[in-house]
């Protein structure tokens, strides 16, 4: 997924559309398109649903519709730019999909329904099938031409009601822009898990993925909410809440020329990024069909980077702050899962020390920026020694750190203000277990079962990090006890120790409280001297094999008088009491925990820095890209 546009106006629409799609290029995209409910250029009349899409860049799409028989013309329209999804970059994969009814394909027959769609669809596969039974043609391996089809299928003259019904068949996140051929001058929008947002104007209305898709066109701006669909007309529009109801959501005024930043309903843009968690994950897993190393590969070194894996015995990772911790937790996942040595290193250090270099090592680098100047020395370092085997997992297509790398894979997180990173350390977290699974299929560690139930989880973590943000107010209420505070400990086992370091890194960096982590088993040799009732423990408990390890350390912390803050899992049977808070999460989510668990820790640093009056977005000392030693 990547950007949507939609517009309903008495002009010609197509201009809008594509400057929409021009304002979202800085995201990022392999294919575009547009369409609309067509008009003769020379008539003014009706010429039904009519499309333009391309596997280049905006402005070939601007050339085409410009050329396509006078000018592609409509008053009613949607438009999308796309990363690669269910199926390659190629044009019969490329948005906006159609559906002209069962037994006949959209190149067969005039189209009934139009649609542009940013999200996974995690029920598909099942929907798919029903759809072929009744039918329906499919041309594309996407799992948005299952939506336009269902929606066709329940489609008999209303499509808000047709919309409506197929979305309640749905699983997984979406944000959805909907046209259909005989209802001109109206354009349905449906949210879950993914961003959209209404513009309205003077006799016209637009919807968007992003305002700065809007810059320009109207600065008045409606954030619809989650579970939300939105009914737009010439000169109406109406939202209905996940329940139907009619419901009115505040009329923003947005400033045209700073779109891409806008705040929404957020006090800061590190909470608005915590609460973009899912569909930053959406994103970044989107497309992934089976796991093959043609995701770490580039579309001009094809098989490279099957060869690359064929031929290492180790893995190192290189990264910095935030990015380290995620190498760490995904040490824990390369040994177990794909049972290959990995080592992980700080990136700034690494290349100040004598190391054994091995030309059959995996030297992999992660930055958000893909510019963090440290990051970079160290791989051309490693490169120095012979280790030639490179890859990046990195937020910036464009980047040094891609450029310089023989392999990649791109997270989708969106652009990152807060200087805290919260998004783009998830979406890491994702790339990285992808990575775990391909060396695991590669080196026969794999069974196709195991596959397929880790493919599943990972689609299902938008919808489990949407549960996990559910707990804000929970969180808010710890956060109060935090603020008077100067110190804490934070602590997790396993691979929920780099957890707990995340954690205290973010309360330290934004509310200015020192923080520690600890491995909670080393309680004992050392830490365990600070506990007092004025140092608040922190500790990540999941339901492990070391649960009942950590049960006996969360014991060492009470009989010293300390006090617990817990975040468990709901069959831990931890339970709150005399200097014991415990926050349940609504999972067990296994290798994939740390995703989870990550989340609340973020909550309670932005809610504590809040509560203490600090600059969130801004915090004192500290850059968004450190791209200098």
């Amino acid at each position: 997924m990547c950007g949507i546009v939609g517009a309903v106006s008495s002009r010609n629409v197509v201009p809008v559309l594509v400057q929409g799609l021009q304002r979202l290029e800085y995201r990022g995209y392999d294919s575009c398109g547009v369409a609309v409910n067509a008009v003769t250029a020379q008539l003014g009349q009706a010429a039904g649903l009519q499309r333009a899409r391309s596997t280049s860049r905006v402005a070939e799409l601007l050339a085409q519709v410009n050329d396509a028989n006078g000018g592609l013309q409509g008053q009613t329209g949607i438009a999308h730019t796309r990363w690669a999804t269910h199926g390659a970059p190629a044009v019969h994969n490329a948005h906006p999909h159609f559906s002209s009814g069962p037994g006949r394909s959209g190149v067969e027959a005039p189209a009934r329904i139009a649609l542009v769609h940013n999200g996974i669809i995690e029920n598909h596969e099942e929907l798919r099938a029903r759809l072929q039974n009744q039918g329906y043609v499919f041309v594309s391996q996407t799992d948005t031409e299952v939506m336009v089809h269902l929606i066709d299928s329940m489609y008999q003259g209303d499509v808000l009601k047709a919309v409506t019904q197929a979305i309640a068949q749905l699983q997984g996140a979406f944000a959805i822009a909907v046209i259909a051929n005989d209802e001109p001058q109206r354009v349905i929008g449906a949210r879950a898990g993914s961003p959209l947002i209404l513009g309205v104007g003077q006799g016209e209305n637009f919807l968007a993925s992003d305002a700065m898709a809007l810059a320009g066109v109207t600065d008045q701006i409606v954030y619809l909410a989650e579970g939300d669909v939105v009914d737009v007309q010439l000169n109406s529009y109406t939202v209905y809440d996940a329940s139907q109801n009619t419901v009115l959501r505040e009329l923003l005024t947005v400033q045209a020329h700073s779109g891409a930043a806008e705040l929404g309903p957020y006090r800061h843009y590190m909470q608005k990024e915590i609460f973009e968690q899912p569909r930053a994950i959406a994103d970044t897993l989107e497309g992934i069909e089976g796991i093959v190393p043609e995701l770490f590969g580039r579309t001009d070194s094809q098989g490279e980077a099957a060869q690359v894996f064929a031929n290492i015995d180790s893995v190192l990772i290189l990264a910095c702050g935030t990015s380290y911790y995620s190498a760490c937790v995904a040490k824990y996942w390369l040994e177990s899962l794909a049972h290959i040595t990995c080592q992980v290193e700080v990136a700034s250090e690494y290349r100040y020390r004598d190391s054994v270099p091995d030309p059959r090592t995996l030297v992999v680098t992660i930055s958000q920026s893909g510019e963090t100047a440290d990051t970079l020395a160290a791989l051309r370092h490693a490169q120095s020694l012979g280790m030639n085997h490179t890859l990046t997992i990195c937020n910036v297509a464009t980047s040094a750190m891609v450029r310089e790398c023989k392999l990649a894979y791109i997270t989708r997180a969106g652009v990152e203000i807060g200087v805290a990173s919260t998004k783009a350390f998830t979406t890491q977290l994702a790339g990285l277990f992808l990575l775990t699974l391909t060396l695991a299929k590669t080196r026969h560690r794999l069974s196709a079962d195991t596959e397929a139930q880790h493919l599943k989880a990972m689609r299902h973590l938008p919808v489990a990090l949407q549960s996990v943000l559910a707990l804000e107010p929970q969180i808010i209420a710890w956060a109060q006890d935090f603020a008077g505070k100067e110190n804490a400990l934070f602590l997790g086992r396993g691979m929920h120790y780099p957890i707990a370091l995340e954690g205290a890194l973010k309360l330290k960096e934004i509310s200015y409280i020192h923080a520690e982590a600890y491995p909670a088993g080393e309680l004992k040799h050392g830490p365990l001297a600070l506990v007092t009732s004025a140092m608040p423990v922190v500790t990540v408990a999941p339901n492990d094999a070391l649960l009942e390890k950590l049960k006996s350390n969360l014991q060492e912390v009470r009989a010293r008088g300390g006090v617990l803050y817990v975040l468990a899992d709901a069959d831990t049977r931890i339970q709150s009491g005399e200097g014991l808070h415990v926050i349940r999460m609504p999972e067990h989510y296994g290798a994939l925990s740390p995703l989870l668990h990550v989340v609340p820790l973020q909550l309670l640093a932005y809610h504590t820095a809040c509560a203490r009056g600090t600059d969130v977005d801004k915090p004192r000392n500290l850059a968004k890209s450190v791209t200098v030693e």
